[in-house]
Order: C-alpha cells, then sequence, then structure tokens
C-alpha cells in the first residue's frame, strides 16, 4: 500500500492488519500487566482473583473496545474531533481522553526510566538474594534525584523517536518488533520460572480459585485492573482505530486485542508468582514485588544465569512500558495534528518537554518533594490517582452510554458490520451490554477509585 502525506483530508493509517492488532494490543500491554497483575493476584486470593478478572475482561474488554474501535474508525479523527463530528455535546468525553493520557505521561515515563536502569544495574551485578538490599537499591534510585531523572530523559526520548515517526513507519514498524520480542522473553522466563522446584505450588495459588476469598475487596480489585490494563476510557482505542481503513473486521480486532492483553497478564502471573513461592519470598510484597523481590529471585539462580534471567526481564519491562506510552503520547500528537493542524514532529517535541518537566516533578515527589501534597498524596501518586481513578472511569462511562442510547443502534450496526459484510450475531448482546451492564460496572469502578465503596 502507497503511503500518502498527511493533510487535513488524508491521514497516516496502518498498512498492515497485524500492525494494528500488535500497535493497539501493544497499546493495552504495559506495567498493568506485567507490575500490577502479579502483585494484585498475590495480594488477592490467587485463583479467586483471576477469574473475576477474566470475567470482567470477557464483559468489558470484548465489550468497550470494539465501542471505542467503531468510534474511531468512523470518524477517521482523534478522540476530541471524533466527538465533535458525532455528537458536540460529548466532545468533553475526548477532552477527558486527551487529558488523562497527557497526565499519564507526566509520571509513566518515571517507573519506565526504572526500568531501563534496571537493566544496567543488573549488567552490573547491582543485585542480591536479599529483598532487603534490593529494597534499598531501589529506594535510592527511586528517591534519588539526578539518576531517575537522567533514566525517564533516555525513557522518553524512545518515545520521541518512534512517534515522531508516525504511525506506519514509527508506531507500526516499532509493534511488529517489540510485541513478538515481549512474548518471547515472556514465554522464556516462564519456563524457567515454572521449573524451579516447588513452583507447582504457586501455580495452584496463581489458578485454582478458593472461592472463600471471593470477597467484594477481591472482585473490585479484579475490576479494576481488568479496566485500566486494557487502556480504556482515555481514547487510545479511539486515536488507533482512526487510521484503520473501513474494510478491518472490528469485532475480530476486539476479541484479539483483550486476549493478546490477557494472555500477557496471565504469562506474568506465571512467571512471577510460581517463583516467588518457590523461593521463599513473600507474595504480599505488593508494588515492590518487581523491583524489589524479582531481582532477588534471580540472584538465587546464581552471578551468571540470574544476571541473564534478571537482563531479559527487566528488558521485557522497558518493552511493555514502551507499548504502551507510545499510545498514551500519540493520543496528545493526534489531537494536537487534528484539532490544531500542527505538524507532526512540532507536536511531539513540543508535548514532550513539557511532559519531561512533569516527569521530573513526580520523580521529585519521590523524594526531596515528598513533603509537597495534594489531598494526602504526593505529585506521583495524585497523577496516578486523578487520571486512573477519576477520569479513565468517567471516559469510559459515557464512550459505552453514547454507543448504547445516543448514536442510533442502525448507524453503529452499520459502522460495526462493514455495511452488512461483516457477520455479527450478538449485536443485539453487545449493545445490551453498552447500555446497561458494562455502565454499571465502569460506575463500581469509580466509586471505588474516589474511595465511596
Amino acid at each position: 500500500m502507497e503511503k500518502q502525506p498527511t493533510t487535513e483530508k488524508s491521514r497516516d493509517q496502518f498498512v498492515s492488519r497485524i500492525g494494528f492488532i500488535f500497535a493497539a494490543a501493544g497499546s493495552a500491554v504495559g506495567l498493568g500487566n506485567i507490575w500490577r497483575f502479579p502483585y494484585l493476584a498475590g495480594l488477592n486470593g490467587g485463583g479467586a482473583f483471576v477469574l473475576f478478572y477474566l470475567i470482567c475482561v470477557i464483559v468489558i474488554g470484548f465489550g468497550l473496545m470494539l465501542a471505542e474501535f467503531v468510534i474511531g474508525r468512523h470518524t477517521q479523527l482523534s478522540s476530541v474531533d471524533a466527538f465533535k463530528k458525532l455528537d458536540k455535546r460529548f466532545t468533553f468525553v475526548g477532552v477527558m481522553g486527551v487529558l488523562a493520557a497527557f497526565i499519564i505521561m507526566g509520571y509513566y515515563p518515571v517507573v519506565g526510566g526504572w526500568s531501563v536502569a534496571y537493566i544496567f544495574k543488573i549488567v552490573l551485578g547491582e543485585f542480591s538474594t536479599e529483598p532487603a538490599v534490593m529494597g534499598e537499591i531501589f529506594g535510592a534510585l527511586s528517591g534519588g534525584i539526578m539518576s531517575p531523572i537522567f533514566w525517564t530523559a533516555i525513557y522518553l526520548i524512545m518515545n520521541i523517536v518512534i512517534v515522531a515517526k508516525g504511525i506506519s513507519a514509527g508506531i507500526e514498524k516499532a509493534s511488529k518488533i517489540m510485541m513478538p520480542t515481549l512474548f518471547a522473553l515472556l514465554v522464556i522466563l516462564v519456563i524457567r520460572s515454572v521449573t524451579l522446584p516447588g513452583a507447582m505450588e504457586g501455580l495452584r495459588y496463581l489458578f485454582v480459585p478458593d472461592f472463600s476469598k471471593m470477597t467484594g475487596e477481591v472482585m473490585l480489585a479484579a475490576l479494576g485492573q481488568a479496566f485500566f490494563s486494557l487502556s480504556l476510557g482515555m481514547g487510545c482505542m479511539i486515536t488507533y482505530s482512526s487510521y484503520l481503513s473501513k474494510k478491518e473486521n472490528l469485532v475480530q480486532s476486539a476479541i484479539i486485542v483483550p486476549a493478546m492483553d490477557t494472555s500477557v497478564a496471565l504469562l506474568a502471573g506465571m512467571m512471577i508468582i510460581p517463583a516467588t513461592v518457590a523461593l521463599g519470598f513473600d507474595l504480599g510484597q505488593g508494588p515492590g514485588l518487581v523491583f524489589v523481590t524479582v531481582p532477588a529471585i534471580f540472584a538465587t539462580m546464581g552471578p551468571v544465569v540470574g544476571r541473564i534471567f534478571g537482563i531479559l526481564f527487566f528488558v521485557l519491562l522497558t518493552l511493555a512500558a514502551l507499548t504502551s506510552s507510545l499510545s498514551l503520547l500519540e493520543v496528545v500528537v493526534s489531537y494536537l495534528i487534528d484539532n490544531r493542524k500542527w505538524e507532526r514532529k512540532r507536536a511531539v517535541m513540543i508535548t514532550s518537554i513539557i511532559l519531561f518537566l512533569m516527569c521530573i516533578a513526580a520523580s521529585l515527589s519521590m523524594g526531596i518533594w515528598s513533603g509537597f501534597q495534594i489531598i494526602g498524596k504526593n505529585i506521583f501518586d495524585f497523577l496516578d490517582w486523578f487520571a486512573n481513578s477519576l477520569l479513565l472511569p468517567i471516559g469510559g462511562l459515557f464512550i459505552t452510554l453514547y454507543v448504547g442510547w445516543f448514536w442510533g443502534k442502525d448507524k453503529v450496526k452499520t459502522e460495526v458490520t462493514n455495511n452488512e459484510s461483516v457477520k455479527f450475531a450478538i449485536f443485539n448482546v453487545w449493545m445490551f451490554l453498552c447500555k446497561f451492564v458494562i455502565p454499571i460496572i465502569i460506575a463500581l469502578v469509580l466509586l471505588s477509585g474516589i474511595g465511596i465503596i
């Protein structure tokens, strides 16, 4: 396919379906899968958490993702202009999505920078079998001044280089390399983990549900993880699908992308939890599991083997973070291109400079600026809470309400079935989910995030 120049009337597009699938799956696959899923499963009863998580992915993952795909592909515009075109009353939904992506990119590269830093720390032998020692190493990095800012800059530069090249030459090409590499590294690390003596106990904990642990708290944790893991509610999927041709099968894509995302989460759980159990480490470590416990686990494998697997793991973590942050940056850049008529490279550079300043503040709030609090949270935690607990659920809620109640059933069906050329036998079931089930689920996530339930 010959690539056309980006103008007001023609936009860059994904040149292959697999490129879109990898890019969309990469947007969904991120630190939430490799870092957050294993520690939440560890803290919330293992199999009971995983079972309810899978149910939520099937309902929300397919339902809301298809809603975003339909809006983006129909309008061929980024989230703000998409809603302007469809119904100006809902323009605020697109604005909230861009704002959410912008805010998340104001701290996410800090964590991405930690991942890059750990690749070099493991190379230099900075890991120990003692979690306490690893805790000190992580504390020195996250609470430092120049070091975390330097690694954040390195990570942000990776994003700038790829996004500045556009969709087909930048994000699509990078995703085609990074996603298969990510899966290959995961499989290698899973094989190593499950072959450790005593690993089967960890697998049973992860996959055999103990229904006595299926509490309201566990269900809400699984619900929130399923929603946030899929990059929904912030316009990423609307933006990516706006670069799709009208011939693409949106229904299949809305099945494949959540399936790939969930596969990564489950593989990450199989990589971390059996090894944690087999080697006698604490499953309740929480957020520090990846940066404290996992390096200590690798250290028990010996200086050479441990170093190899440690490097592989943090390369994997960096790739997972990068595939997500590319889509977050693209949401903001696409808005500036479509709405403000900026040239892509200008949009990328100006946005990235502002984001880097935000990242500096977020990084320093883990150390010398920790005393500065906003509603009892440091800058890093406040940005995370504001985006993930408020903006994303509200955005997702109104996206599904718009598709279910306001757009018009016939118009939605025409777009999702490519003018009746694609069979979608459960269209009415999906519309029912958009009208009633998904809004209720998202409302629960929202109320939980702001502390009402």
